[in-house]
């Protein structure tokens, strides 16, 4: 529990013991290499999703429908590398979170293979939650989710792709219609680091969704080869807040094994309550936006 935040008798269902898999059969995430995913996942990325949506339960309360809109969200089941057992994906612990009391009343899931999609969705049905399958690329499906959701809805969106090729402002942008949402995303700062800089070949184009025109801004154009993930990275960040939300100062790094940040996660909202409650979560130590 981050420093500040007041304890709950909703424990974390990602310690020991985990729940148990209600559909072993279907698919399981285990990773690019099917070796299995980083303990980071759990550890980090899923832990300040659970915080976050722990401490504004009293929030979801208030709003007659309750959104959780994730648009790749795997088979809602993952298996860590050096594991024996699985543990729930990032839409059920979402779910689990807010299930006493504020459960979210409907879930919205997405993955560009089917068959994950839908297993995701079975996995949440089967412990009580509304949940609606959109299989296919984020960009066509967001745009269904989003002409889904009822007025006067509450809505959270956790846009979690693996590098920066898939984190479409396209996406982001449809997202914006709806006008209460608030937006956790993982950027992939590993992914900018490693080929920002070969990027600048205008035969290439894995950073131009994410950030359409980057070529263009004097600031990314005029850095040094230093500098030049920051500035694509601000650039980014103000891409987004154009759209009308605000960032949170506080993004923590989401390190890797070896120590090395890999994403950092970006919390938007158009309002100061859901900004100081992640504030208070994510509060993370004075460390540098990428690694030297």
């Amino acid at each position: 529990m981050a420093a500040g935040m007041k304890k709950t008798d909703n424990p974390y269902p990602l310690d020991p013991p985990i729940p148990p898999d209600p559909h072993p059969a279907l698919p399981v995430e285990r990773g690019p290499k099917d070796e299995g995913v980083g303990v980071w996942v759990p550890e980090e990325k899923h832990r300040l999703l659970w915080e976050y949506l722990d401490a504004s339960r009293f929030a979801w309360r208030r709003w007659p429908n309750r959104i959780f809109i994730d648009p790749f969200a795997g088979p809602g089941r993952l298996q860590v590398k050096g594991e024996s057992f699985s543990r729930p994906g990032g839409a059920v612990l979402a779910y689990l979170a807010l299930e006493k009391g504020a459960a979210f009343t409907s879930i919205f899931v997405g993955d560009l293979d089917g068959e994950r999609a839908t297993a995701c969705e079975r996995r949440l049905s089967a412990i009580g939650a509304t949940a609606k399958a959109f299989p296919g690329s984020a960009a066509t499906t967001v745009s269904e989710m989003v002409a889904a959701i009822p007025r006067n809805s509450l809505c959270m969106a956790y846009v979690d792709p693996y590098s920066l090729e898939h984190l479409s402002f396209a996406v982001l942008r449809t997202l914006s219609a709806l006008p209460k949402l608030d937006l956790a995303i993982n950027f992939s700062t590993m992914d900018l680091q490693r080929n920002v800089e070969l990027e600048f070949d205008p035969d290439r184009d894995r950073f131009d969704g994410a950030a359409p025109g980057w070529r263009q801004n004097p600031a990314i154009c005029s850095a040094s080869r230093q500098n030049a993930k920051l500035e694509f990275f601000r650039y980014w960040l103000n891409l987004v807040q154009g759209l009308g939300f605000k960032h949170s100062a506080q993004m923590p790094t989401i390190r890797n094994t070896s120590g090395h940040g890999i994403y950092r996660l970006c919390f938007f909202s158009r309002h100061s309550f859901p900004d100081r409650i992640w504030s208070d979560v994510a509060r993370d130590p004075n460390r540098p936006l990428f690694d030297e």
